[in-house]
């Protein structure tokens, strides 16, 4: 059951997901879900979600919005202007929002994506457990202008009356900075002999084709020696493959789960957030770790989620007990 709505103004590039459709690939369906899944995890860290509840991901366009509710919500990603009644707002942080206050979120920028998250989510359908768009079931898509979405929980803002703020001021881990993706080695590393070198010796240039399914780009490819065919095999997301022509193709969450091109690398999971945030025309190098370095890092990201987690949890539980006491609610 919903409290309420926020309706858009100005939708832009705007798709309501969440961390994919991990029931999906038992039955042929790609994973899908935010690309950039550290951001949305923070996203819903700092506003008390769960990290698999829905959210909104904004490509690129600028978006507005109105909710009839109050709300609290958190952007996190690529950097953005983001307002409040034209008054900015942090990102990275929590922000209250009363009903009828006009949201905005423009100019992305150091990255293509952006997401933001509404304390209780949002009211959305689901196939196979997620509201992930997937364009070839014709599931979800882009947001259109005008379009009402459901908010499950309205939040009470709560402000220092002296300084006219929120009262947190949270630790959120940064994005590193660059465009350096690493890479384990693929299956068919051997395949390409002495020239599997040449995915790390110079930058790549990311094309206008690329979507969710993968990043295409063109630069300096390796050239498979081996002669025989490629048959048709479950692929990762994060598969780094060297097709017939001049580009190269990192597939990321919306790939088909077979495909029979050569795999030379694999990309991390950490790596896969920095390319969800890389645009066409920006380029990238690769580097290779090993897969223990790799594990390693994905361990060290939990963690520091783990302690973001736990910095909201106790802000929230202050911030539960000085509403009980001065007005005898709760944030929610």
């Amino acid at each position: 059951m919903s409290a309420g709505t926020i309706t858009f103004i100005e939708a832009g590039a705007t798709q309501v997901t969440d961390l994919g459709r991990r029931r999906g690939p038992r039955y042929g369906v790609p994973v899908n879900g935010a690309l950039d899944q550290r951001s949305a995890r923070i996203a819903n860290i700092l506003v008390g979600n769960a990290d698999e509840d829905p959210l909104l991901e904004i490509t690129a366009l600028d978006v507005e919005f109105v909710p009839d509710v109050d709300v609290l919500l958190a952007v996190a990603g690529a950097d953005g202007d983001l307002t409040v009644d034209d008054v900015t707002r942090p990102s990275n942080q929590p922000v209250s929002v009363r009903a009828g206050q006009t949201v905005a979120l423009r100019h992305i920028q150091g990255g293509l994506r952006a997401y933001l998250a509404v304390r209780g989510s949002f009211e959305v359908p689901r196939l196979l457990g997620s509201c992930a768009p997937d364009s070839v079931l014709g599931f979800g898509g882009r947001v259109a202008n005008a379009a009402a979405i459901a908010v499950r929980r309205s939040t009470a803002p709560i402000f220092n009356d002296h300084f006219t703020c929120e009262l947190y001021c949270l630790d959120v881990p940064r994005r590193p900075a660059g465009f350096v993706v690493d890479v384990t080695d693929g299956p068919d590393i051997d395949d390409f002999a002495g020239t599997a070198d040449r995915l790390f010796a110079q930058p790549y240039l990311v094309t206008p084709t690329s979507n969710h399914i993968g990043l295409r780009m063109t630069g300096p490819l390796p050239e498979r020696v081996a002669r025989g065919e490629v048959l048709s095999r479950g692929v990762p997301v994060g598969a780094v493959e060297v097709p017939p022509g001049d580009e190269l193709l990192v597939l990321h969450r919306g790939r088909g789960v077979t495909a029979g091109y050569p795999v030379l690398a694999v990309v991390t999971s950490r790596s896969l957030d920095t390319l969800a945030q890389v645009r066409p025309g920006q380029r990238l190098r690769f580097r290779r770790v090993s897969a223990a370095d790799a594990a390693a890092r994905a361990r060290a990201d939990r963690v520091e989620l783990d302690a973001l987690r736990l910095q909201v949890r106790s802000v929230f539980t202050a911030l539960d007990a000085l509403s009980t006491a001065t007005t005898g609610r709760t944030l929610s």
